[in-house]
């Protein structure tokens, strides 16, 4: 009897806290469809498609329009499909290589001076620039990049087939191992801007909905402290905390990795103020009005992971389709994370990120008044 009394109180327990979830939709949408639809955009980025694409830069330096009779030359006059001149493709010159057991690539050559080959390189959309040097294909690339070295191979093979010259005779690997090419110059910034967003995000918003859902800020409602001072507190000490927190990285990563910052200083402190700005003003917002734990964390994940996976942090995204590509520039953490990666590693100033620094400052303030208008202590 006492057991069954015992299975019986269990029972109603485990009945009492799924009711308690289910009287919550927003905890059923964070807990079952958010998954869905967060591992739908990762499957956008990951998922074998028919026809893999990968684009590649030919430096104008090789003399394309006058070349005679090298090696690249000859691939992409007889091989390959020239841009029509009325067409809206960005590429010049396109190759399908059809291959029924590893899967067909579409390699895409774009055609650009050294250094717009350069940056295009630092900022993912290609992983190897191709160079004719006295009728040898030279390839540039990042030799621990795995994707740089596997578009490598597949175009040394391409090269060196039909009537074009052999390139393992003919050809030369120029491995670029300069500040500002390997993976650690694209990987840093956006750890840096990653660890604002987390922290930021996490820090301000889920501190003041758990001290909302345990009454500790209705306490605060009979001092005479204001909202707006409130905020602005939580708001600097988390700006601090990131500020140490990304002089640790650079720090670490410039004694290990030899990380420079090779733009203006003053405008990366400046795109790193605005970026603090923007999503400590988005933190301010989400955590304005709900009490709930549970809902409050799908909403802070609502606003962290899309943009963890969609913003270029650990691998470009121009993985994503080219309609996507678009609406993730515009993302506030795509903005800090580009702005802060041309100033380490193109040299970028004012001009260059001037107007993103704009746009987070205006976002973090449009938020953070928003907030402030429906923020309720209890």
């Amino acid at each position: 009897m006492i057991k069954f009394l015992r299975l019986n109180q269990l029972w109603q327990l485990t009945l009492a806290l799924y009711h308690e979830i289910t009287r919550e939709p927003g905890v059923l949408f964070w807990g079952i469809l958010f998954p869905i639809l967060i591992s739908l955009g990762l499957g956008l980025a990951f998922t074998k498609k028919a026809d893999v694409v990968r684009k590649v830069a030919v430096s104008r330096s090789s003399g394309i329009s006058d070349r005679g009779d090298s090696e690249l030359s000859g691939f992409l006059e007889k091989n390959c499909i020239k841009k029509q001149p009325d067409s809206k493709e960005d590429y010049d010159w396109k190759y399908d290589h059809k291959d029924d057991k590893l899967g067909n690539t579409l390699f895409l050559f774009y055609e650009m001076d050294w250094p717009e080959a350069m940056v295009m390189l630092k900022r993912g959309t290609v992983n190897l620039i191709l160079q004719s040097n006295n009728g040898k294909t030279e390839y540039h690339f990042d030799p621990v990049n795995a994707d740089a070295e596997l578009t490598f191979r597949k175009l040394r093979d391409i090269l060196g087939s039909g009537a074009v010259l052999n390139v393992e005779s003919n050809s030369e690997i120029k491995p670029l191992t300069v500040t500002g090419t390997r993976y650690i110059d694209f990987l840093v910034p956006g750890l840096i801007t990653m660890g604002v967003m987390m922290s930021t995000m996490w820090g301000i918003s889920y501190g003041i909905i758990e001290k909302r859902s345990k009454k500790l800020l209705r306490r605060l409602v009979a001092t005479p402290m204001r909202k707006s001072h409130f905020l602005v507190a939580l708001i600097t000490v988390r700006l601090t905390m990131n500020v140490v927190e990304a002089l640790i990285l650079i720090l670490f990563t410039l004694i290990i990795f030899n990380i420079m910052v090779q733009g203006s200083i003053s405008a990366l402190i400046l795109m790193f103020i605005a970026g603090n700005m923007a999503f400590a003003g988005i933190a301010v917002f989400v955590s304005s009005h709900t009490s709930n734990t549970e809902v409050g964390n799908g909403l802070i994940n609502a606003v962290v992971m899309p943009m963890v996976v969609l913003s270029g942090i650990f691998f470009s995204y121009q993985n994503f389709p080219d309609w996507s590509v678009k609406i993730i520039k515009v993302l506030p953490l795509t903005l800090m994370t580009d702005g802060i990666r041309s100033i380490f590693n193109e040299g970028a100033g004012y001009s260059e990120v001037g107007i993103s620094i704009l746009v987070l400052s205006v976002i973090g303030i449009l938020f953070f008044s928003a907030g402030l208008k429906i923020f309720k202590w209890h």
